[in-house]
């Protein structure tokens, strides 16, 4: 079985991770040989490089470039693959007409969020409509995606995003951890973070607000925000001089599992007037790491947390809300311990990276039969 996966690039992203993640177990698969294409020369994976996966950079000169057609189908016509598995919505553009001129079966798998705008002037939107006729089988990481993008039912599955659970063993010593950021008077803090990108897609102005408000009254609360984005300097210039040293700012870090560790609870908030997520893997890490998570209600981040379950949903651009809740688990923290519990026991079950590989080999498996038999 041969397998061409597409994807725009291999940056620190949702999906490249999920991809990053099948890669390494597919390696010790006998019987699937694979390449891989790429839009863009950052590989921030250094698993791949080590690999020696195959890989074709396919470059555009602009967004128009046309050739782009013209170069993937010779990659196609030149490894005869069995399967083109496509990651987002441009390489699903590109990857139509080689798959149908080849005869290749295609894996559309451009359903990662859970769109907002449901017309044409949304370009996933619109791109979903030219290729989910053309694609034998359109794979989204959520149910709420995949009903948002109207992805055709009778050839749809959901596979849930995979995560490599060894990631969260051998961390740094969390008092080590604490003492790097707080300093010296870490101890009897109860910390609540945010890992998300600093883009208008996630709500870091509902964050702040309540994060002044509560690091105003608790003298032993903290926040911690880590990630980058074009909003860091506007979002870190709005916290008051006075509490800078109560709502700390990390940017981005190679050691989120270590600093998420030391989290009380784990904070994702989406501005759901711009996006919709699809399966947000900070929340699985946050569950992974045995911590209760604050999310925004909405998309497929209802399939991950279950309110009251293993923490709590809160109404969009809800400060109140959010405060509420911190303070809940502030005053509650043995609620918080359960919690945190049912998380990891939820992440272990649904979110493994081998329950997500085999699910897609058994995806890969029954495309190839279907193939053959043509």
């Amino acid at each position: 079985m041969k397998i061409l996966f597409f994807i725009d690039g291999l940056g620190a992203g949702g999906k490249e991770r999920r991809l990053n993640e099948l890669l390494k177990k597919l390696l010790s698969v006998p019987g699937i040989d694979f390449e891989l294409v790429l839009m863009s020369r950052e590989i921030h994976y250094k698993s791949i490089l080590e690999s020696n996966i195959p890989i074709h950079f396919l470059i555009r000169n602009s967004k128009k470039d046309l050739s782009v057609f013209r170069k993937f189908y010779q990659i196609c016509k030149n490894y005869r693959p069995d399967i083109i598995h496509c990651w987002n919505s441009m390489a699903a553009i590109y990857s139509v007409p080689a798959a149908k001129l080849l005869g290749i079966k295609l894996i559309n798998g451009m359903v990662v969020d859970t769109p907002v705008k449901q017309n044409i002037a949304n370009k996933s939107w619109l791109r979903a409509r030219l290729t989910f006729p053309f694609s034998n089988m359109v794979v989204g990481n959520s149910h709420a995606g995949l009903k948002a993008y109207k992805a055709p039912v009778n050839k749809s599955i959901c596979i849930y995003n995979g995560m490599d659970f060894t990631r969260f063993e051998k961390l740094k010593d969390p008092h080590f951890v604490r003492k790097e950021i707080f300093g010296e008077a870490s101890t009897g803090l109860f910390i609540a973070g945010m890992v998300a990108a600093f883009e208008n897609r996630k709500d870091y102005g509902t964050l702040i607000k309540a994060a002044v408000t509560l690091a105003g009254q608790h003298n032993s609360i903290r926040f911690i925000l880590v990630g980058d984005g074009a909003n860091f300097i506007e979002i870190k210039n709005s916290v008051p001089a006075h509490l800078s040293g109560k709502i700390i700012f990390l940017g981005r870090r190679s050691d989120v599992e270590s600093i998420g560790n030391i989290f009380n609870v784990g904070i994702l908030l989406t501005d759901t007037r711009l996006h919709g997520e699809g399966i947000s893997n900070s929340i699985i890490e946050y569950m992974a790491l045995s911590k209760p998570v604050i999310a925004t209600r909405g998309g497929g981040t209802s399939e991950v947390v279950i309110d009251g379950v293993n923490g709590f949903l809160i109404d969009p651009h809800n400060n109140k809300q959010l405060s509420e809740k911190i303070e809940i688990l502030f005053t509650q923290k043995e609620r918080g311990n359960e919690m945190g519990k049912a998380g990891r026991k939820m992440a272990l079950e649904k979110f493994d990276s081998t329950v997500m590989s085999n699910q897609y080999i058994e995806l890969y498996n029954t495309l190839t039969k279907e193939r053959k038999k043509q």
